[in-house]
């Protein structure tokens, strides 16, 4: 068997930046326990793996080197940029169905704008395993869904933290983002994102973590238009919308190889 595959770094417009993914076509699904295989064989953050549904439409899953996660925004861009580029695909936008329900993307100059369900955090108690976890005394914790938030008071603080990744697997089952205000008047918000629990201790720039953010930064900061940079060792620009009950998450994708997998 041979399976097409992509790599590409998305929320950059240069080479070595933003978040890598890999993204195979298939024209049917394949096992599952295959397509984990090949995900902890390319050992990225993600692999997508998609398949044609219907006229602009497709089903797209994500697999982390260990698990399968319900919904993945930078292996989604990537793969946009797959099936406009190499696929050739010139009608949009298009449409993927997912564990987290139907995405769409839309394709504005040479950035890729995804849509994607808000997911609004709510203020929780401190808890000591997230101090210890950040090696900090006290922290301002916010809850959504399958994520904890972190809000920091300054940018500086967020770049120079150094989680017990360790004990971070074991006091979460998901993600952690730590995020604080951005200190230029091109960035509004700054962020990291760790998920040992699915075998990422620092993912680079993680789309999915701006449903979060994006309301709350909305709300605090009384704007509908964001731009956010996440600061890990790549980093990447995101440019964020709040629509209500949606949020628009837009980045650039460059290529970095394409070619055959052979099993």
């Amino acid at each position: 068997m041979e399976l097409p595959i992509y790599q590409a770094a998305a929320f950059t417009s240069v080479p070595f930046r933003g978040n890598p993914a890999s993204v195979v076509p298939l024209e049917k699904w394949i096992d599952d326990k295959l397509m984990q295989k090949i995900a902890a064989e390319n050992n990225l953050s993600e692999t997508a793996f998609f398949v044609p549904t219907g006229q602009n439409q497709w089903h797209i899953r994500w697999f982390t080197p260990v698990v399968e996660v319900p919904l993945c925004g930078h292996a989604t861009l990537a793969t946009a940029a797959v099936i406009y580029s190499k696929l050739l695909h010139r009608t949009w936008p298009i449409w993927f169905e997912s564990a987290s329900g139907s995405l769409s993307v839309d394709i504005e100059d040479d950035m890729y704008l995804l849509d994607f369900p808000t997911d609004k955090p709510t203020p929780v108690e401190n808890s000591n395993d997230i101090c210890a976890v950040l090696g900090i005394s006290d922290v301002d914790l916010w809850m959504a869904r399958d994520m904890s938030m972190v809000v920091l008071d300054q940018e500086s603080s967020v770049l120079a933290l150094n989680p017990d990744f360790e004990l971070l697997s074991k006091v979460l089952d998901y993600g952690l983002i730590v995020t604080a205000e951005g200190t230029s008047d091109e960035i509004d918000f700054v962020s990291r994102f760790f998920a040992p629990a699915l075998g990422i201790n620092e993912d680079p720039v993680t789309g999915s973590a701006h449903c979060v953010l994006t309301p709350y930064w909305s709300n605090r900061l009384g704007k509908k238009q964001l731009n956010a940079r996440q600061i890990s060792n790549r980093g990447g620009i995101i440019r964020c919308s709040d629509l209500g009950d949606r949020i628009q998450v837009g980045g650039r994708v460059v290529f970095f190889l394409s070619g055959l997998i052979s099993i």
